[in-house]
């Protein structure tokens, strides 16, 4: 084991944590921390250097459609149901009095 956790720093990570641990389970916690640490440790001696990074897990592509500018503003379709219009507008109901 490379990297030893100390007393210190399991106090620290519980306080992060917001964890109140008793002994037996602060004991646990150190063992399976250092653990951890020792798994990464094996994880580093890994060559790495040609592989490409991860950017996500599933092969991802543009679903979207393309932009298409249409020349119109809609004005006519947004209206055509209003209950109420003024001119190319809505006409609501006051609603501060």
């Amino acid at each position: 084991m490379a990297d030893r956790i100390t007393d210190e720093t399991l106090k620290y990570v519980g306080i992060l944590a917001k964890l109140e641990l008793a002994e037996d389970e602060k004991a646990q916690a150190k063992r399976d921390m250092e653990r951890m640490l020792d798994y990464i440790d094996q994880l580093k001696e890994l060559d790495t250097g040609q592989t490409e990074p991860l950017s996500h897990a599933f092969a991802t592509e543009n679903v979207f459609r393309e932009d298409v500018v249409v020349h119109t503003d809609g004005h006519e379709d947004a209206l055509w149901n209003a209950p109420e219009k003024k001119g190319r507008c809505f006409t609501v109901p006051k609603t501060i009095v």
